[in-house]
């Protein structure tokens, strides 16, 4: 082992560096570590032998992976899991005899319950697997940029213009991208190094929107990455990196960890903004309230 490498403290650490350590691998290697990085739940519980089989890789392959990273080999690299398993959902025994109870309610029961309880894991997972600390410093950035370009494609593409909705009412300079018939790279034609970038892709991933990013961080643009996986190829120049569950029965990916974590990164985007940005929430709540709406007494 390298001398000079410092041991990272802590299981989510080592997943950190192997995760800013994908680009400089071998083919080989990335595979084996993008299997750890997605099922790195497995990591403490699972031989060698059978995370390499369920990354159709050798043994031999994770151990070398290891080493590539500054470990002695893959004991060495597991060393943190085993001392501390990362457990990315708690356990509430009244929780569970709810969600159990639900499968009993009906004929749709059964998946009224399977949905429930995706969901609810999804979001304990987003918030259990990044900090206060992450968040604030992604919003600090976009309250500092001339520009913040919010990319999302596919489903994230309403979800980025809700974003950039919500962002601009309260700093101003925020837009979504792509605009209708262009290239995720074209809305970044005007961006300046001081300008920021949140992207968000989920699997299976558009060269569209990598390219974007490639872009972006070719520029030294601040990158706000927000992707399904730690191995996901537009986190490897980000600056700050989100990695959102959205497990689900259906054929449908689940965006409610997405929307939490964005509607977090806005109030805390608020919370740094400037006094000018909350008269303007204010006067917008005013407007509102000079608009008569329906109440419970009308028929």
């Amino acid at each position: 082992m390298d001398q000079s490498f410092i041991r990272p403290e802590g299981a989510t650490a080592v997943l950190d560096l192997l995760a800013k350590s994908l680009g400089g691998l071998t083919p080989e290697l990335r595979k084996a570590a993008t299997h750890v990085l997605e099922h790195s739940n497995l990591i403490s519980v699972s031989s060698i032998r059978e995370m390499a089989e369920q990354a159709n890789v050798k043994p031999n392959t994770l151990v070398r992976m290891a080493r590539a990273i500054g470990f002695e080999g893959y004991e060495d690299f597991r060393k943190p899991f085993r001392e501390k398993v990362i457990k990315g959902q708690e356990d509430f025994p009244d929780r569970v005899r709810w969600l159990q109870s639900l499968a009993q309610d009906g004929k749709l029961a059964g998946l009224y319950s399977e949905i429930a309880t995706a969901s609810i894991a999804n979001i304990e997972r987003q918030f259990s697997g990044t900090t206060s600390v992450a968040i604030k410093a992604a919003a600090d950035d976009i309250v500092h940029a001339p520009t913040t370009y919010v990319l999302g494609t596919g489903m994230a593409n309403s979800i980025a213009a809700y974003f950039a909705f919500i962002a601009s009412v309260a700093i101003g300079k925020v837009t979504a991208i792509p605009r209708d018939g262009l290239l995720p790279a074209d809305g970044l034609a005007r961006a300046a190094t001081s300008d920021v970038l949140l992207a968000m892709a989920f699997k299976p991933y558009q060269h569209e929107v990598i390219d974007a990013v490639e872009l972006a961080v070719s520029r030294g643009i601040t990158v706000i990455g927000i992707s399904d996986s730690p191995a996901s190829p537009i986190l490897a120049g980000a600056g700050h990196r989100f990695v959102v569950p959205m497990i689900t029965t259906q054929f449908f990916a689940s965006s409610v960890a997405l929307m939490s974590l964005l509607e977090t990164i806005i109030a805390f985007v608020i919370a740094a903004a400037s006094p000018e940005a909350v008269k303007t929430i204010d006067m917008l709540q005013h407007r509102h309230e000079l608009h008569r709406s329906w109440s419970d007494g009308e028929r």
